[in-house]
């Protein structure tokens, strides 16, 4: 029989001999380096809302209604990974020509015909709403600078405004000045260290460049009577600079006040270190004194009735109501774990660069379906050591219970993306891709390791069930199922809201999160946290005779998730501004899914940490 480590070792060794065939380079990784005056290609992505917040909506950058110059031999989609377009990226080629070192004055990019007047409302309220433009050069986004109000220090904000609202009157940018800042090496070759872009809004009433690029001091309104049209000019401004190409991304991922992300780790690390000491406590005196007098009562002749969690030793291990279920969500709660433990540990080691756009989803997608065989050894474990006898059943619903569930929830909300004409719509050919990789590498792998589970002995219990279940007497207010199960997640919650916060800031403002090493330790304190939480609040009831603790155990750390999708609605009305219906769908349809797959992870460590505990207590007992 092959032990726990054993099966994690094959599945990921099965994996990577799958992928042997198929190698893959990472981009961003290497420098380019260019000769003067070799072209520097700009590619466009999708608009994007800024930090007002009004909108979750992204936009192809040739969406139809915005009328933007496309190139002279047709917009071409350049190829992205599976995570780049989940998370809504698509770049195009464009038809500004960047030539190293080489500046290039005012010209004249195109003039739009005649743009409608419901197309000439969309952009204005898209200015409106303030949505911001997205440009990559040489791997690098463009970025506007601005300076840290605490330290002075400027940085790079990724993203520029599509245009700007004085008065309540949307004004267009369609002037772009492009400064590019580069790195001669020591063999005379230069690589591309910074892209700013200043965007101005220009009244501009000719295409001819002397008078299209003249000062102009008048902003530009799109009218929205059907005839208005849009004079697009740029410039481009070479700048040397000392910054190495390895530390070019610097600029890019500046922490603001950093202090904050601090005082969330240490008040996450206070929050364990106080349930350490609770559950010190009870496992250095109460645990250990009741231990010492329960097996001191058996040496003597006149035996005092046993009290306390020693009484429930015959039906703690019962197994307990709907095990199927019980046992694929604990399965899938590890697969989980194991998912975010090791592609944090590969973003904090370096691994995911920023410069390799969608690494991070990519990696999860397939860490997550690595992990399957985990899931499916776990669940096999649970479902086996409860009584279960559906093995098969057991098999296809850790299989497929997850990954259905995300599949049809992402599928769900796709529609909604499809019908806004947002560019986060995953094509129908990206979505029968997750659905072979899904067939090919997780199914298998959940089976695999789900016949190892099966195939092992079963876990016995540390000591006999009765035959009869034992009463339970009525419970205090604060033991009862609801007001127990509340009380046990906030503290979780507590550890980890400051760093939600931030992440919550980066998904809906479409922000990069710089965070990684803090988020690592914080994680590794949500862990703690709820395991911690979850042994106490076992420890209560086991002392108040309620055995019936797996659902609770699960719960308990679970409601971590429910105080994470109240929080989102805090967040809706505190930071966002969303005014539309669609958006507002999207937002909380995945606020949602982050908040059950938040529940399915913590409550598998809440389970799974009360089920050690209970098991280490009722063996150094001893029981008649």
């Amino acid at each position: 029989m092959l032990p726990f480590s054993k099966v994690v070792s094959t599945c990921v060794l099965l994996f990577s001999a799958s992928s042997l065939s198929s190698a893959f380079y990472l981009p961003g990784v290497a420098p380019h380096d260019y000769q003067i005056g070799e072209q520097v290609t700009l590619h466009v992505n999708s608009l994007t809302p800024s930090n007002l917040g009004k909108s979750v909506i992204s936009y192809d950058f040739y969406n139809p209604q915005f009328h933007f110059c496309p190139p002279k031999d047709g917009a071409l989609e350049q190829p992205e990974s599976i995570g780049s377009i989940l998370f809504g990226d698509r770049i195009f080629n464009s038809p500004f020509e960047l030539k190293m070192t080489k500046d290039t004055g005012c010209r004249v990019l195109c003039e739009t015909d005649a743009i409608p007047a419901e197309d000439a409302k969309f952009i204005n309220e898209a200015i409106t709403d303030g949505y911001a433009m997205n440009w990559v050069v040489d791997g690098l986004p463009a970025a506007t600078v601005d300076e840290d109000p605490e330290t002075k220090e400027k940085y790079y904000n990724i993203g520029f405004r599509l245009g700007s609202s004085f008065g309540n009157v949307p004004y267009l940018n369609n002037h772009y000045q492009i400064n590019i800042y580069y790195h001669t090496t020591a063999r005379q070759l230069n690589r591309v260290v910074g892209v700013v872009v200043t965007p101005y809004s220009r009244n501009i009433m000719s295409t001819d460049e002397s008078e299209a690029c003249s000062e102009v001091s008048e902003r530009f309104h799109l009218k929205e009577d059907g005839k208005s049209k849009v004079i697009y000019t740029y410039s481009v401004t070479w700048t040397p600079s000392d910054t190495a190409w390895a530390t070019r991304w610097d600029g890019y991922l500046h922490v603001l006040d950093p202090s904050i992300h601090w005082f969330s780790l240490v008040n996450s690390i206070i929050i364990v270190l106080f349930l350490t000491g609770m559950i010190s406590m009870i496992l250095l005196r109460a645990l250990h004194k009741d231990i010492s007098r329960y097996n001191a009562l058996e040496a003597q002749e006149d035996v005092q009735e046993d009290y306390g969690w020693k009484l429930v030793h015959g039906d703690v291990f019962r197994p307990p109501n709907h095990t199927m279920i019980l046992s694929v969500l604990v399965g899938s709660g590890v697969q989980l774990i194991a998912m975010t433990g090791l592609t944090l540990v590969f973003a904090v080691l370096g691994f995911l660069s920023p410069s390799n756009r969608g690494a991070l989803a990519t990696m999860m997608i397939l860490f997550f379906m690595v992990f399957s065989c985990v899931s499916g050894f776990t669940s096999a474990r649970a479902y086996k050591m409860n009584g279960g006898e559906s093995w098969k059943l057991n098999m296809v619903l850790t299989a497929t219970l997850l990954p259905g569930t995300l599949l049809g929830g992402l599928l769900g909300l796709n529609f909604f993306l499809i019908y806004s004409n947002a560019s986060g719509a995953v094509p129908f050919g990206t979505m029968l891709a997750m659905v072979a990789l899904w067939l090919i590498i997780s199914f298998p792998l959940s089976i695999f390791g789900s016949y190892i589970g099966f195939r092992k002995p079963r876990i016995e219990p540390p000591v006999r069930t009765n035959q009869i279940p034992r009463q339970i007497p009525d419970q205090p207010f604060y033991l009862q199922p609801i007001p127990s199960i509340l009380m046990g997640g906030i503290l979780p919650f507590g550890a980890i809201f400051i760093e939600l916060y931030f992440i919550m800031n980066s998904i809906w403002f479409h922000r990069i999160y710089y965070g990684i090493g803090f988020l690592f330790l914080v994680f590794g304190v949500l862990i703690m946290t709820c395991s911690q939480v979850a042994v106490l609040m076992c420890y209560f009831h086991m002392c108040n005779e309620d055995y019936h603790w797996t659902w609770r155990a699960f719960l308990t750390a679970g409601a971590t998730g429910f105080y994470v999708y109240a929080y989102s609605f805090l967040y809706y009305f505190t930071k966002l501004d969303i005014n539309t219906f669609t958006s507002t769908v999207l937002y909380f349809g995945y606020s949602s899914i982050i908040s059950i797959l938040v529940t399915i992870m913590t409550g598998s460590i809440g389970y799974l940490s009360c089920l050690y505990f209970l098991r280490k207590i009722f063996s150094s007992i001893k029981v008649d």
